[in-house]
């Protein structure tokens, strides 16, 4: 069994300082305003901004766009700030084209499954929804076996 400097080798105390923000952050979110913190909706919601097809201009994602947005940009700021004030830097190998596509992809898929998976794991569970339970067992469960299957064909 590897040990915890195995699992983290730079360390775990940074991980449990992001989960206790995101805990905090999406409860002081529905605490002050009885808004749901899923980033999930927030892709909708701002295509409601370009698109005029009818699901897009839905009352639900018009009238909650600005928060999402300003949401969405807050996430993205905070990584930001994470990344200046730790002097690092965001690397990866894979062309900004797929990074894009990817993203819209992934955007679409959450919204067709109801939510992401933080949506569901951190929203959804944290106030007892059973839909989000089965969710997250789906996401977990799915994530395994592909892990396992990706392995096995000498992927990673």
């Amino acid at each position: 069994m590897p040990s915890i400097a195995q699992l983290f080798p730079t360390g775990w105390v940074h991980f449990l300082g992001g989960g206790v923000a995101i805990g905090v952050g999406v409860s002081l979110l529905f605490a002050l305003t009885g808004f749901i913190g899923g980033i999930s909706t927030t892709y909708t919601a701002v295509w409601s901004f370009v698109s005029r097809w009818s699901h897009f201009q839905q009352e639900r994602f018009v009238a909650t766009r600005n928060w999402r947005l300003a949401y969405a940009l807050g996430l993205i700021g905070g990584a930001a700030l994470f990344a200046l004030l730790r002097h690092a830097s965001f690397v990866t190998a894979v062309p900004r084209w797929q990074l894009l596509v990817g993203g819209i992809i992934g955007g679409f898929g959450a919204r067709m499954g109801g939510g992401c998976t933080s949506g569901h794991g951190i929203c959804g569970l944290g106030s007892l929804q059973l839909p989000s339970l089965a969710a997250v067992i789906t996401f977990l469960a799915t994530a395994i076996v592909t892990a396992h299957v990706v392995r096995a064909l000498g992927g990673f």
